[in-house]
């Protein structure tokens, strides 16, 4: 069953801006980012109908472009934007388009770069997964296995291994080495599997399920060795490891994000409460200190973790339907990174919310980003109407 569309809008709330920068300077990202799906029984086929549905029609679409607005637009990529820090000013350097990666007949619900950055995967409600090549983007290995649609993929921290969630309600993990085979099948959710990811030293999985539970497996022997039962009261739409694995922060359509001991599973901490609007995203930051979160009323927060506060807002980007995923970029200058329904990828100043550029060249919603954790790339991925990666590099200095 197609589904790949999630909802939820976030009531506003104060945030307090510190005269620091949030402190994102431990750049060692043990833990991938990702994801795609549905999240309540009428909005699932938003995303993993068929594109002449008629919930297909009503989504945001922008024309390629030709003549003046092709040529207005490269002259604004040319344009260098000076972006003010504590420290004085900063040129930020535009991206531009590199490459377009065809392989998928279905909307690409996650696209993640490995943590060492040689590998790029992509996972598809096609139910297949592709591994590519992050040097020169040809198409190294299709895996095939799961019975429907592919809703997230995470990776190992050594980039040996990916797993990989989807609406067949199991999880598979997949050697990301020759011969590319099936290690383990992961069974005991009852409805879709929506999001995974692993913990640092990747001897542990977590998942999140329409089913309203979170699941951590043990890597080894591919066993549930816990069970959070009523983690949320719906559809879990993103869990994620902090950078030493000890806590998972989870989100869900029913509007709540929540904090929990990896462990004892128990929950330390609830961020977002509010019922409406759902949360869609939320992922520690690199060094742990702080939490992304994405709700359907096209807001992404930066909370600190520690006060629970939210000391960031972003927008301008339009996410009210689907569960896009939002990326940090730290290799050059802190970014945070978006994709949007009006078919573009956002980036943001981290520290100063300002919108320092809008990748234009998706012609459906873009799903899924990731940034290279070595040089200054992004790639991102986007719904059936286009079902493309594109890959973005930032102009030489």
């Amino acid at each position: 069953m197609d589904n790949f569309s999630k909802r939820k809008r976030a009531r506003d709330r104060r945030t307090s801006s510190s005269s620091r920068p949030p402190d994102l300077l431990s750049l060692e990202t043990v833990g991938p980012p990702r994801r795609c799906s549905a999240v309540s029984n009428h909005l699932h086929r938003h995303l993993f109908s068929s594109p002449s549905s008629s919930s297909s029609s009503s989504l945001c679409r922008h024309v390629q472009w030709a003549g003046v607005h092709d040529r207005a637009h490269q002259s604004f990529q040319k344009r260098l934007i000076h972006v003010g820090t504590s420290g004085g000013s900063q040129t930020f350097k535009p991206y531009r388009h590199l490459k377009t990666l065809e392989g998928h007949t279905a909307a690409i619900s996650c696209v993640k770069y490995s943590n060492e950055g040689n590998l790029l995967a992509s996972a598809s409600l096609d139910k297949s997964m592709i591994l590519w090549s992050a040097t020169n983007y040809s198409l190294i290995h299709r895996y095939e296995g799961h019975s429907s649609g592919v809703s997230d993929l995470a990776w190992s921290s050594d980039s040996h291994y990916t797993c990989s969630a989807s609406d067949d309600c199991t999880l598979r993990i997949w050697d990301a080495r020759a011969p590319y085979e099936c290690l383990k099948v992961l069974r005991g959710h009852t409805n879709f599997v929506f999001c995974v990811n692993f913990n640092p030293p990747s001897n542990l999985i977590v998942s999140g399920s329409f089913d309203e539970t979170i699941r951590i497996w043990e890597v080894k022997t591919g066993r549930c060795v816990r069970v959070i039962k009523e983690a949320h009261s719906m559809p879990i739409t993103s869990v994620h490891f902090n950078r030493d694995g000890s806590l998972i922060v989870s989100g869900s359509h029913d509007g709540s994000c929540k904090i929990w001991d990896a462990k004892e599973g128990t929950c330390l901490k609830t961020l977002i409460d509010d019922k409406s609007p759902a949360v869609s995203f939320a992922k520690f930051s690199p060094n742990g200190k702080f939490i992304l979160v994405a709700t359907l009323d096209s807001t992404l927060k930066l909370s600190n973790y520690a006060t629970g506060k939210f000391i960031k807002v972003y927008t301008g980007h339009t996410n009210k339907v689907f569960c896009i995923t939002s990326a940090f970029s730290v290799t050059n200058g802190k970014y945070i990174v978006s994709g949007s329904e009006d078919n573009c990828v956002y980036l943001w100043d981290l520290q100063h919310k300002t919108i320092l550029q809008r990748l234009q060249g998706h012609t459906d919603a873009v799903i899924s980003v990731t940034c290279h954790p070595v040089h200054n790339q992004i790639a991102s991925s986007a719904n059936h109407l286009d079902r493309t990666i594109r890959i973005w590099k930032q102009e030489d200095a």
